[in-house]
């Protein structure tokens, strides 16, 4: 409903919500005769539905209520003519007439609804043939690695030494489908393939081991596939997939016995698929694909072959290629023997389901057609059956499963899209890394910096703690820290001077006051006070580089401290920490880095980051360590996104950091110290990790039939009674509300209040003792991103056999249905229980359920990733709804390492896109050595489920970039995330964390000249309240503000604030402009001027040669006629002050007259070429003309 505003605007508001069930009793199908076409509305909102207590039939559900008088009239029919499009069609997919589906003609006349009359585009045949399949390094090596990782993995499942036998390679089949990006369009096609060796003459026809030895290079086709379902639709594409068929067979003599072959089981392995999108109108041509494999998701779901790192590929896991030759034309072709055996199995297909990872469902196996008739399909084999109909099963839309890098498929009348190329140049992932800390000071200014009064440090025993030095990285001892007697941990940062370093190039002035922000293991984060800088002599800073300016700090009415330094203390003891927590902490010093952030205390701009390991805080025995430290400030600007000039940019091996620079801008001096102190109480260690969690006994037994008892896993348990009115606030209320007066009566009333309260509560007691008794509890230590994996023992508490169904009520604790991913994670916990396969089934609301037989136990794998805290229970329950076990997991939420952070300004309101090219594989902390292929596929997951993030790969031996999509809120507001980045495609643990701020602003966009003034105006609109405010900018000399100074801006007033830009340099720039509150220091307003700054035409050009090296530098002289016949006033100014300076800035000449300018050239310190700029203005400061200086400094 629309509901009007008094504003004048609208507002949608929900009446009520109806169902129509569209199955009755399982999978019997509504009739339309006899569907009543009343539907009935309930009240309120459809999440009543996800009610844990609702139960059906909906009629009889109490928290549903009925909107008396009220219900809908609808139409329920099937559609008939839909029966024609159903090759098309998933099952039980929703869709609208309105949109367009691959393989049908746009709605013909007004309706737009193409499936009221659907229409079939006209199919094309499609002729392969000469089809060639190379693996690499050779057909022979292939084969004959992958037949003994099979043979010793047969060997490892039955457990057994050499038993005689062995695997050979029954025969190669290639399975040929087309999909229109929602389905396959018919099933898909099974040709044999054969070695080409074996097609010359005189050669065995059978595929023996020893057969394989001898084969050629290449798989062949010997027939010709025909697709007669083929569209020239762009979302219609052409599905490979390799598949070996394998037997084990008896050895006599050392041979293989090719007989005995045929009454073995056969097991068949996908090894390789591939994708190609026909091109319309290209007739015949010749095609070469790429085959894959690994861990990327094939078309088919099936589990494809991935070489070990051992292998001798090396680096070409996926390297292979299939050729054929395709051909359009009309002529009519035999009909092969294998196309009249084919069996239609749309109609068994189901969807999976996308977001659990679950194997297709079995069905009944039917033959595919083809040009050859497979051998092992003519042989029962349940092994094989059941790996053919899995990889048989439907897939889901093929945009999302396939993964092509090449192209994405569109549907309906879009464009076709072309293969992936970014369209910005991807930035490379320079973060700021931890290292350790080097002295560049002078012994004296050292001298200074330390006898400035700093305050001391001291132990336990009020001793000073003398400074140490940093022990070596990675030297530590954990068990010398847990033997440590002094368990509580005094940790001190106390932060001494901050100075500008030699190097800094950046633009801006020097900050007079700053203050920091950081956070310290799972304390709260840290915002520091201001703090001023002074030199060591006792006067205020300049801009000059000062080699170490003390940090004092600012109170609130303005005035200085009297010590120097800021010094900040955490106290980590036992009383702070959780049971067994302090493992945790010594890990987090051992393997963690701080990361600092410094800010300019006037303008509220960021200045850069710092980062220290924390490390040396480990006192490895000793009563107090101290250690000084003297970190790199850095800042890192990211340039504006420019549009991809080549794939120059994009070749491997020639990474540079596109679109970012860092800079080093100071640095920070500062003291770490941990003085160690005695506990009264011993902390106690972590439990032993144990991956079981053992359901409780919760068998009732009635001994002697007197009575029952109730057996709990803690054995006796024990309670001090109180009173009911002390431990239930409804009954204190009800006994004090009004009563009858008179003694008696109210004894009475007391008594039948007691009575109806304990009749009231008995069940639900009743429900709490019972459910505690069969309550397990599980903690985890979650880190961000890291996936905890342990399983729980279920017993079936009944005589009888039961299917139990799961439920979750947390969506980040869930249950691992797929058995490789439930492999993967016992092989990283090397815990020995055994691996079901298809051990669970789903049911209709997508639940896993178990099959349990009396008394059975069974080990149910969880897997808890999380990005926040909250504790999470699973119930298990039988067919029945009653709960046999309930697990609750309790999340001790742990400190993750932050190994790089990236700061993003961006205009408010607006989608951030950004490219960031992941380093190389091999220089990230935790990844394993010698994987194959050169470069292992990467992972990455958002902390915020409203980021898109998503990896892209630009093929084989490609670097590979991570694509973020950011939804900027309103200025000046700053978004916080994380990415986590994986190597495996479970997402176990994160190899790196990435830590995101996005700063939204109000964007300015600025057209302007290098070395010309141009003059804008920003509105300032005002508060509440007066403020006293400043407008600051992060690039001073090229941005002008009026008023210069602090200004009054009236409450809920308007001001205009005058800006003038004048780049120095041609190109995109950002620059930040911030009106800060100078009475409580508060950003008020925020914005990003985006200047696009073209060059000035250049009038005259000049070169000189400088000697490099030092020295006094040059003077030199240039002329200049004014070409108008009256007097001008010009002025000067040039793009690198550093390098020219003028005699005088500016200049008055007659018209017709010419004047000499004189300039003064500053000695460089390297040798080099510089071009230096002269801009010539007039007396509104826009550009005449434009001399330009090549300086070769030699």
């Amino acid at each position: 409903m629309m509901a009007g505003k008094g504003d004048g605007s609208s507002q949608h508001l929900s009446c009520g919500f109806g169902i129509i069930p569209l199955f009755h009793g399982g999978s019997e199908v509504t009739d339309p005769a006899t569907e009543d076409r009343a539907l009935k509305l309930y009240r309120g909102t459809p999440r009543a539905l996800l009610h844990p207590r609702f139960q059906d039939p909906v009629e009889k559900n109490k928290y549903m209520t009925v909107m008396e008088k009220s219900h809908l009239q609808y139409g329920l029919k099937s559609h008939q003519p839909l029966e024609a499009i159903f090759h098309l069609l998933p099952e039980n997919l929703l869709i609208s007439g309105l949109q367009t589906v691959p393989g049908l003609l746009p709605a013909h006349g007004d309706t737009g609804d193409c499936l009221q009359k659907p229409r079939l585009m006209k199919t094309v045949t499609c002729y392969l043939e000469r089809l060639f399949i190379h693996l690499y390094p050779s057909l022979e090596e292939f084969e004959e690695e992958l037949l003994d990782l099979l043979n010793s993995d047969r060997l490892l499942q039955a457990n057994t030494a050499q038993d005689g036998e062995e695997v050979v390679v029954r025969e190669r089949r290639l399975h040929v489908g087309v999909h229109n990006g929602l389905r396959f369009v018919q099933a898909p096609q099974v040709a044999v393939l054969v070695p080409e060796a074996e097609l010359s003459p005189g050669r065995c026809q059978g595929v023996p081991r020893t057969g394989a030895r001898d084969a050629g290079q290449a798989l062949v086709l010997r027939s010709r596939i025909q697709l007669s379902e083929m569209v020239p639709h762009p979302a219609f594409r052409v599905c490979f997939q390799l598949e070996y068929v394998f037997c084990s067979t008896a050895r006599a003599g050392g041979k293989a016995l090719s007989g005995s072959a045929r009454g073995e089981a056969a097991d068949m392995r996908s090894v390789r698929w591939a994708v190609w999108s026909p091109v319309p109108g290209t007739g015949d041509t010749d095609v070469i694909l790429p085959l894959r494999g690994g861990a990327r998701r094939g078309p088919c779901q099936a589990l494809l072959y991935r070489t070990p790192p051992s292998s001798r590929q090396g680096k070409h896991v996926e390297s292979g290629t299939v050729q054929f030759h395709v051909s359009t034309d009309s002529e009519e072709h035999l009909v092969t023997a294998a196309e009249i055996l084919c069996k239609d199995r749309d109609e068994s297909k189901k969807p999976p389901t996308p977001s659990l990872r679950v194997p297709a469902p079995r069905r009944v196996p039917v033959s595919p057609r083809g040009p050859g008739l497979s051998v092992s399909q003519l042989v029962a084999s349940p092994r094989g059956t059941g790996q053919s109909l899995q990889q048989d099963g439907a897939i889901t839309h093929l945009e999302a499963d396939l993964g092509s890098p090449d192209a994405e498929p569109c549907a309906g009348d879009q464009l076709r899209a072309l293969p992936f190329t970014p369209l910005q140049l991807p930035m490379a992932a320079v973060g700021l890394q931890a290292c350790s800390s080097r002295v560049s000071l002078s012994r004296a200014a050292l001298a200074r910096l330390h006898t400035a009064g700093f305050p001391d440090i001291l132990d336990r025993n009020q001793e000073p703690v003398e400074i140490s030095e940093p022990v070596e990285l990675g030297s530590f001892n954990l068990q010398l820290e847990e033997a440590d007697p002094l368990q509580g941990n005094e940790i001190v940062l106390q932060f001494l001077a901050f100075g500008r370093d030699a190097q800094d190039s950046v633009e801006g002035l020097w900050p007079r006051t700053l203050f920091l922000t950081f956070q310290f293991y799972r304390f709260p984060p840290v915002t520091t006070p201001r703090l001023q800088l002074v030199s060591t002599e006792g006067v205020l800073a300049t801009g000059l580089a000062v080699p170490a300016q003390l940090l004092v700090r600012v109170n609130q009415d303005g005035t200085l401290t009297r010590a120097p330094g800021l010094q900040l203390k955490y106290m980590v003891d036992p009383a702070f920490l959780r049971l067994g927590e302090q493992r945790w902490f010594l890990r987090y010093l051992a393997e963690h880095s701080l990361q600092i952030d410094i800010w300019d205390g006037d303008s509220l701009l960021h200045f850069g980051s710092a980062a220290i390991k924390l490390e040396p805080l480990l006192r490895q025995g000793q009563a107090a360590v101290r250690t000084y430290h003297e970190l790199e400030v850095a800042t890192t600007e990211y340039e504006p996104d420019g549009p991809v000039m080549g794939r120059e940019a994009l070749r491997h091996g020639a990474l540079r950091p596109l679109g970012v620079r860092v800079a080093v801008r100071g640095r920070l001096h500062l003291c770490l110290a941990n003085v160690g102190h005695p506990c009264e109480e011993t902390p106690e260690q972590l439990p032993s990790h144990s991956f079981i969690v053992t359901a409780p006994d919760s068998s009732v037994t009635t001994p002697g039939g007197r009575g029952c008892s109730l057996n709990t896993p803690g054995g006796r348990r024990t309670a001090w009674a109180r009173r009911l009115v002390d431990v239930d606030n409804e009954l204190e209320a009800a006994l004090r509300s009004r009563r009858p007066e008179g003694w008696p009566k109210q004894r009475a009333w007391d008594l039948q209040v007691i009575d109806s309260y304990r009749d009231h509560i008995k069940g639900e007691s009743i429900y709490q003792m019972l459910s505690q008794a069969i309550t397990a509890t599980r903690t985890v230590h979650a880190v961000l991103g890291t996936a905890e994996f342990f399983e729980f023992a279920l017993k079936n508490p009944y005589g009888v056999q039961h299917t139990v169904t799961i439920e979750v009520d947390h969506p980040e604790l869930s249950v691992i249905l797929d058995p490789r991913e439930w492999r993967h994670f016992k092989e990283l916990t090397r815990s020995v229980t055994p691996v079901e396969e298809d051990m669970f089934h789903l049911s209709e609301d997508l639940k896993p359920q178990v099959y349990l037989r009396p008394s059975e136990t069974v080990h149910i794998p969880f897997k808890y990733q999380t990005f926040s805290a909250d504790p999470a229970v699973v119930a298990a329950q039988v067919s029945r709804g009653k709960p046999i076990a309930l697990l609750r997991v309790k999340v001790e939420p742990q400190p993750h390492v932050v190994d790089q952070t990236f700061r993003f300004y961006h205009p408010e309101l607006t989608f951030l896109k950004k490219t960031i090219r992941l380093p190389p594989w091999h220089t990230l902390p935790g990844t394993p050595v010698g994987v194959p292929g050169g470069q292992p596929e990467m992972f990455v997951r958002c902390s915020d489920p409203d980021i898109i993030c998503e990896t892209k790969s630009l093929g084989p031996g490609e670097p590979q970039d991570i694509f973020l999509k950011v939804a900027g809120g309103p200025s000046p507001q700053i978004k916080k995330f994380f990415v986590a980045i994986y190597t495996d495609a479970w997402l176990a643990a994160p190899v790196q964390i990435w830590q995101f701020y996005l700063h939204s602003l109000q964007r300015l966009d600025v057209a302007c000249t290098a070395g010309q003034l141009t003059r804008l105006s920003l509105l300032l609109r005002g508060t509440a309240a007066p403020r006293r405010v400043r407008a600051f900018t992060s690039h001073p000399q090229e941005l002008e503000v009026d008023p210069n100074g602090a200004f009054v801006l009236p409450a809920n007033g308007i001001q205009d604030l005058y800006i003038g830009v004048r780049p120095r340099r041609a190109g995109s720039k950002f620059i930040y402009l911030n009106l800060v509150d100078v009475e409580s220091h508060q950003l008020v307003s925020s914005w990003l001027l985006c200047l696009s700054c073209r060059q000035p035409l250049i009038s005259k050009a000049f070169e000189i040669s400088l000697p490099a090296g030092g020295g006094k530098g040059c003077n030199k002289r240039i002329t200049y006629t004014n070409p108008y016949p009256s007097p001008r006033l010009y002025f000067l100014c040039t793009n690198r002050p550093d390098l020219l300076q003028f005699k005088e800035d500016s200049f008055e000449v007659a018209g017709g007259e010419v004047y000499t300018i004189g300039l003064r050239f500053a000695p460089s310190q390297t040798p080099g070429e510089e071009e230096i700029l002269i801009h010539i203005n007039d007396h509104e400061d826009k550009n005449e003309e434009t001399f330009c200086v090549k300086v070769l400094y030699q």
